[in-house]
C-alpha cells in the first residue's frame, strides 16, 4: 500500500528530501563543534583511524542529538533575544556563565543529554570530538559518515 507521501513526493523528490536530511546531519555535527559543543579535549596528535563501529555509532550519536541540539539551540535563542548565540563549549565554564540564567540551564541541560547520547551510542566524549574534528579535513571519512546517515535514515530507525 502506498503511503501519501508516496503521491506527494515523487521517488526523486524522496531521494533529494533523504540526501538534504543527511547533509544537515553532517552540518549538525560540525555545528556541534562550533555551537554548544560536547565536552572533552581533544588530543591534538595525529587523528586516529575510524572503523566501520564507530561510523555507525557516530552517524547514530548524531542524528540522536540533533533534536535536542535544536531545541537547545532555539530555546538559548528565545532567551537571548535578536542577539547572536555565543559559542558554547560544554566544558568550558566561562562560556556557558557568559549566558544568562535561564540559558546557562538550558546548556548544561544539552551538554549533559549529548554527553549521555555519545555514550549510549558506544563513543566516549573524546573519540566523538576527535571524529568530528577529522570529519572536516578527511573528505573519504565525511563520506562515510554521510552514507551511514543515508542508511540509517532510509531505514526509518536508527539501529
Amino acid at each position: 500500500m502506498k503511503n501519501i507521501a508516496d503521491f506527494c513526493f515523487p521517488v526523486s523528490w524522496q531521494k533529494i528530501l533523504s540526501q538534504s536530511l543527511s547533509y544537515s546531519a553532517i552540518a549538525t555535527a560540525s555545528l556541534v563543534a562550533s555551537v554548544l559543543i560536547v565536552s572533552g579535549k581533544v588530543n591534538a596528535q595525529s587523528p586516529q583511524p575510524v572503523n566501520n563501529d564507530e561510523v555507525n555509532n557516530y552517524a547514530q550519536a548524531v542524528l540522536a542529538m540533533e533534536p535536542a541540539r535544536q531545541q537547545a539551540f532555539d530555546e538559548i535563542k528565545k532567551i537571548i533575544g535578536g542577539s547572536e548565540i555565543p559559542k558554547i563549549i560544554c566544558n568550558d565554564s566561562k562560556t556557558i556563565s557568559a549566558l544568562p540564567k535561564k540559558a546557562q540551564d538550558v546548556a548544561v541541560n544539552y551538554c549533559n543529554r549529548s554527553q549521555k547520547i555519545v555514550e549510549d551510542n558506544g563513543l566516549t566524549i573524546i573519540r566523538f570530538n576527535q571524529i568530528t574534528l577529522n570529519i572536516q579535513s578527511d573528505e573519504n571519512l565525511k563520506r562515510q559518515i554521510y552514507n551511514r546517515l543515508l542508511t540509517i535514515q532510509n531505514s526509518g530507525k536508527p539501529r
